[in-house]
């Protein structure tokens, strides 16, 4: 009877062992990570990662810099400047300066850079500015009111040499503007880097 109950005791410690071994296994298969079951099922899984993005491996991202960049001012276009010189009383002459005037000012108007134009006249070329004897009157006149880049300047040393050669006023068109010299007016603009051009 007591052999039986020393089987019975020894089959139950047994089980008891077996029981805490098979428990102390399945902890430790639980805290392990899983580990693919066949070679075959992790070469799917790398090839369905490639075309997965990866996230970046450092640090946080960082976003632009929230400081304003300056931007340069855009160059300020060269203005150009013509003296264009009327001394001989011949229509034809006096025509083509108004000609090269035009030419000039259409030119810069299309290049979009700005350009200012006197006509000088003296000598017998101050006919050209005269209200009583110019034949481009007109043509001067729209020209004031269309093309303000030109200006027209007469000589006052002529207009007074012919004040005394014809013994009466000499009337300017009010278009022209006086200076004292026609030919120290053009030295002077020549100074400042004025071109100067005789038509």
């Amino acid at each position: 009877m007591s052999k039986l109950r020393h089987i019975a005791r020894a089959a139950m410690i047994g089980a008891i062992a077996l029981l805490v071994t098979s428990g102390f296994a399945a902890a430790q298969d639980a805290a392990r990570p899983p580990t693919p079951k066949s070679r075959h099922h992790a070469a799917t899984h790398r090839h369905a990662d490639i075309g997965r993005a990866k996230p970046a491996a450092t640090g946080p991202i960082q976003k632009p810099s929230a400081v304003a960049v300056e931007t340069p001012a855009p160059a300020q276009k060269k203005e150009h400047h013509l003296i264009l010189q009327v001394n001989t009383n011949d229509p034809a002459a006096m025509n083509l300066t108004l000609n090269n005037a035009m030419n000039v000012t259409q030119y810069y108007q299309g290049t979009g850079e700005p350009v200012k134009i006197e006509v000088v006249a003296f000598g017998p070329g101050l006919h050209m500015l005269r209200d009583d004897t110019s034949p481009v009157k007109a043509r001067i006149e729209a020209m004031a009111r269309n093309t303000p880049q030109v200006s027209f300047k007469a000589c006052g040393n002529t207009l007074e040499n012919m004040h005394k050669a014809e013994n009466k006023d000499i009337p300017i068109i009010p278009q022209a503007q006086l200076v004292e010299s026609g030919v120290v007016h053009i030295m002077e603009l020549e100074e400042q880097g004025w071109a100067y051009i005789k038509p």
